[in-house]
């Protein structure tokens, strides 16, 4: 078992947003998560990376380790890897710079050498074929000026080169158009190699045209009030959460 969340509550601030969650994350197994606004999504997934803005009460296992008592930077190292809704810029941090150095950390801590430049610009130029990335990119301030497309790639290019074994996606799909949405379809389906494990937050089905899941679970109040096969999430587009959540 990749992920083992066992009655998991969360408070930000005053308010507690996730109430009762239960969920078991195989390898090699693809989660949805999906709901309205303000039903907990995001905050799942910043309370499983560690956000200094949740405060977690329950137990998280990651490959059987107890997840919560870790920091955001020791759980990054071990394996865990979160894409964000909205990829923050920074002036001045260049994107090649910033690449290596999480890479090159994440190594150190495990007791592996870090890649020689050569070795490493090989492999990053590899993965952004393969993302058809323009490596003029590289040479920007870590997301500054990038389209939303372009930020939503890069994200997964980190993935891709971070190699993680549990991967949080918030809403990778949003603001993207077909083609856009496709190669970051690729590269998701690319770390589908039977040992990791994906959680997805989503609000559209679409994605799921690209991407096969295991599962879709529907937060409501706090909770996860439905799971199922993929077909529950063409269920809901077709149907609305109002039907889905009283159809017993």
């Amino acid at each position: 078992m990749v992920l083992q969340i066992k009655d998991l509550k969360v408070r930000i601030g005053q308010k507690q947003i996730l109430q009762h969650i239960d969920l078991d994350v195989k390898a090699g197994e693809v989660h949805v998560i999906m709901g309205l606004n303000g039903t907990g999504k995001s905050t799942l997934l910043k309370a499983l990376a560690g956000s200094y803005e949740c405060e977690s009460e329950g137990r998280v296992f990651y490959k059987g380790e107890e997840l919560l008592s870790l920091a955001p930077h020791e759980r990054a190292a071990k394996g865990l890897f979160m894409s964000f809704q909205n990829p923050i810029e920074i002036e001045g941090l260049n994107s090649i710079y910033f690449l290596k150095t999480a890479l090159s950390e994440q190594m150190k801590f495990r007791g592996e050498e870090p890649l020689k430049a050569p070795e490493f610009m090989k492999k990053l130029k590899e993965k952004m074929a393969f993302l058809e990335m323009d490596e003029g990119m590289l040479n920007r301030s870590l997301n500054v000026g990038f389209s939303g497309g372009e930020k939503k790639r890069f994200e997964i290019l980190q993935m891709m080169m971070l190699n993680p074994e549990l991967i949080l996606l918030d809403e990778i799909d949003s603001g993207l158009d077909i083609d856009a949405l496709k190669i970051v379809a690729k590269g998701v389906n690319a770390m589908r190699d039977g040992k990791r494990a994906i959680v997805i937050v989503t609000h559209y089905s679409r994605l799921l045209e690209y991407i096969d899941a295991d599962f879709v679970h529907i937060l409501d109040k706090g909770i996860i009030a439905k799971s199922g096969t993929a077909r529950l999430a063409f269920e809901l587009e077709e149907q609305g959460y109002e039907q889905i959540l009283h159809t017993h």
